[in-house]
């Protein structure tokens, strides 16, 4: 039985995966190239944690493929000094992606059992920045602003509570549309109240939706 060399596959998976896909973001590149990837995988699916590929998650959930991962965290260009809203902690490793490059990070999970096994996760890589929560984001409520919110389950529509929780000046990641032509956006809000928000489409991909997110279903006869 082969042991497989984990080390070697992230340098295989950051070389030829997430930096030709214009991953060039050195802060980027560095956590993907440190932080254990496989420790974050459910143990079936441990093997395929630097493949190309979205790895199952419990409740229908998927981790993303790295390269989302990568142009994600790019996207957001996180300073040390900011802190971070999560929709969506799933596996627990862009939490922790998120936690390397920023000084903060609340994550929100709709599921107990994943919100759990990412607190043990995050907590074995000794990452106390950060604070998940067993929580509905579409019914959530705060009055905490954060400098960047990411989203890691896609929306048929944007949520304007989404974009009401960022402060003066952040941004908002979030992939919306309809399966299978969905874009990753950056969302900024106007310059005043009455300002509409700034949208940057960024790249295309196809990712499940959160829960309560999805489209109304379309009836042909």
């Amino acid at each position: 039985m082969s042991t497989i060399d984990y080390a070697k596959a992230r340098e295989l998976m950051v070389e030829q995966q997430v930096r030709p896909w214009d991953v060039l973001d050195p802060r980027v590149l560095e956590v993907l190239s440190t932080l254990p990837r496989e420790d974050f995988v459910a143990t079936p699916y441990r093997g395929l944690a630097y493949a190309d590929l979205p790895l199952p998650l419990p409740h229908g959930e998927f981790m993303m493929k790295p390269v989302v991962e990568g142009r994600t965290l790019q996207a957001l260009q996180l300073a040390p000094s900011e802190e971070v809203l999560e929709i969506g902690t799933g596996s627990g490793f862009l939490t922790a992606c998120l936690a390397r490059l920023a000084r903060s990070v609340v994550s929100l999970e709709l599921h107990a059992d994943l919100a759990d096994a990412a607190r043990t996760r995050l907590a074995a890589h000794d990452l106390d920045n950060v604070h998940v929560h067993h929580a509905d984001a579409l019914g959530y409520t705060s009055e905490r602003l954060f400098d960047a919110v990411c989203v890691t389950g896609a929306v048929a529509t944007i949520p304007a509570q989404f974009i009401q929780w960022l402060k003066p000046g952040g941004r908002l990641f979030i992939v919306h549309g309809r399966s299978p032509a969905m874009h990753a956006v950056l969302v900024r809000p106007g310059g005043d109240l009455s300002a509409p928000p700034r949208i940057k489409s960024l790249f295309e991909t196809d990712l499940p939706y959160l829960v309560g997110a999805a489209p109304a279903p379309v009836f042909t006869f």
